[in-house]
Parts: C-alpha cells; sequence; structure tokens
C-alpha cells in the first residue's frame, strides 16, 4: 500500500506510472514501475497496463528477457489501497467495474455490497492473467525482478510469478494484508516457493522476511549490495538473452508452466480468491487493523503505522519502524 493518501497528489495516468522500453540488438525489455512518491504503487489501470505489456512482450519476437523494476528507493510498497477505499468504506459514489475494464457508461449492473459477489467478483479477479495479478504466469519468455527495499503486496505476487529475483540486501519481503486481512491473493505460489513452514511463519506473525531469508529459502536467486543490483541484473539478463534461442525458451517456459499447474499454481489463485471473497464475513478483535470503514476514516498512513508499533522492532513493516528502540 501506498504511505501516503492517494488524494493528496493527482493520479498520473497509467502508461506514466508502468513505463516500457525494449532493445531489439539485446532483445531485452524492461517494464519500470514509475510512482516513487507513493511507493510505486500500481493503480487499477496500471496493473491492467502492466498485464498489456507483458502479453506485448510475450508476441514481439524483439523481446527474450523482460526485466521489472521500480523507480527509487523502493520496488514497491503493493497495489493503491486508498484508490479501493470505496469497497470498503461505504462509499456510495464507488464502483468496481473499472477492475473489469468496463466504463460506467456501459449498460452493467453490478452485484449489491451485500453480496458474496461484491468483493469475490474482484477478488476472483486476481487468478486472470489479464489484470495484472498473475500476468508472469503465463509469460513464455524469461522474467527477472530486480528488487530493492520494499517488496509487498502485489510487487511480492510479481516477485513470487517471477523465473529469477535479483535483490539488494537490505530489502524486505511480505505482505501487510497478512497484518490486516490475514490472507492475500497469491498464497499457494508463495506457500511452494518458500517451502510450508518459512510461509507459515510469515502468515502467521505477519513479519517481513530479509533478502538474506528469502534466499535461503530459495525465494531469491541473488542478493547483492544495492550499488550492485543494476549491474548483477544486467548480468543475469544478458547471459540469459545470448543463452538458448527464443523458441528453446518457450519450449523450457511451457514445461515449467506444467510442472506449476501440477503443483497447483492456478487452483491456489482460485482458492485464494474464494477466501478473499469471504473478508465480510470475518469477526474482527482485538485492536488490530481491520480493511473497514473506521480504518479509512482514520487514515490509512496513520492506521498501518499504529497497527505496526504493536510489533516487535525488528519484525515492523516500515524501516523506520524497524529502526526504533523497544
Amino acid at each position: 500500500m501506498s504511505e501516503a493518501d492517494s488524494d493528496k497528489a493527482p493520479v498520473p495516468p497509467a502508461e506514466e506510472i508502468v513505463l516500457y522500453e525494449k532493445d531489439p540488438a539485446t532483445k531485452i525489455a524492461t517494464i519500470t514501475l514509475n510512482r516513487p512518491g507513493f511507493l510505486n504503487a500500481p493503480t487499477i489501470a496500471a496493473r491492467q497496463r502492466f498485464a498489456d505489456l507483458v502479453l506485448r512482450a510475450n508476441v514481439d519476437d524483439d523481446v527474450k528477457v523482460l526485466i521489472i523494476r521500480g523507480v527509487g528507493e523502493h520496488f514497491g510498497s503493493g497495489a493503491d489501497l486508498p484508490e479501493m477505499a470505496g469497497m470498503f468504506n461505504d462509499d456510495p459514489d464507488y464502483s468496481c467495474l473499472p477492475e473489469f475494464r468496463i466504463g460506467e457508461d456501459e449498460d452493467v449492473t453490478y452485484p449489491p455490497r451485500d453480496s458474496y459477489r461484491y468483493i469475490a467478483n474482484v477478488t476472483n479477479l486476481y487468478a486472470d492473467a489479464r489484470f495484472g495479478l498473475r500476468s508472469l504466469q503465463d509469460f513464455k519468455k524469461i522474467s527477472i525482478i530486480e528488487c530493492k527495499g520494499y517488496c509487498y503486496g502485489w510487487h511480492f505476487y510479481q516477485c513470487a510469478d517471477a523465473d529469477i529475483v535479483i535483490s539488494s540486501d537490505e530489502a524486505l519481503f511480505g505482505h501487510s494484508a497478512f497484518r490486516y486481512v490475514g490472507w492475500a491473493a497469491r498464497q499457494w505460489q508463495w506457500a511452494t516457493m518458500m517451502g510450508i513452514r518459512n510461509f507459515m511463519e510469515m502468515v502467521f506473525t505477519g513479519r517481513p522476511f530479509t533478502a538474506q531469508e528469502m534466499k535461503d529459502c530459495s525465494f531469491v536467486n541473488k542478493v547483492v549490495p544495492r550499488d550492485e543490483l543494476e549491474a548483477t541484473t544486467m548480468k543475469y539478463a544478458t547471459a540469459c538473452a545470448r543463452n538458448r534461442p527464443t523458441d528453446t525458451v518457450v519450449m523450457q517456459k511451457t514445461f515449467f508452466e506444467v510442472f506449476k499447474q501440477q503443483q497447483g499454481e492456478y487452483m491456489g489463485s482460485i482458492l485464494s480468491g474464494w477466501l478473499e471473497g469471504m473478508l465480510p464475513l470475518v469477526k474482527e478483535e482485538g485492536e488490530g487493523i481491520a480493511v473497514d470503514a473506521e480504518t479509512f476514516e482514520k487514515g490509512l498512513g496513520r492506521a498501518v503505522k499504529d497497527n505496526d508499533s504493536r510489533f516487535p522492532p525488528e519484525w515492523r513493516m516500515s524501516y523506520k519502524g524497524r529502526a526504533a528502540s523497544e
């Protein structure tokens, strides 16, 4: 999520948030997340553009390797939750239709708020590659994540789905949803890649894992100092681009896709969508944070900060919180 509220600054168009370039000579393309003031939080439109660009790179014969990186100090801290606040705070003017690429002027009636489908329709989209949550799973070429700083939420999804993850040594991995919801969209894939015990610890404690911890459980391929990150990522990308023909890569990726489906990757996305759709039935207790009207009225940034302070410093989500003494 963003550390700032989205109404404090104009929201840039998706084309400015998600940048794309390719080099036909090397066959390396790059998607750059460019919203550093909001920790590279993608809007709904930006997630859709991301999906479209992954599809474009998949088709383009000038592309063999795709790098995904972020501008600024962080890869990213998840989706733009303030943009989605109306789904949870009873805003009568909020519409879920943009999530489905459906305009307000089209003749479509969305299910009512008190229906299971109100939220479940949206969470089920997270199993669909066209909407930017698991797009890299359908990518038949090589994807490499360049990770630094925060790698939370939506950005953590991308790391689970990428082929190779290169991380700076100070990066933190996790999902704040484990603190305020209890589950998230790509749980099956994280459990598979991290190992069930490691992932259970992350879910139950809500704590982020360090880059070295993620390397130790085989989620991250390489951990390097921040000043070596870009060069190391390009070294990997260049080697992948020069190794075998693109046809061979597509055949290799098809094998790995079959292997992941045998492990239940897509089934896991569907199951997580169902689980997330049950959120309105969860009865909150205690002083924790919840995705509800009260939290958004308090201010999302403040609510997250207050909740973070309840945990041991070394288990907090923010760098500032982790630096604080008990």
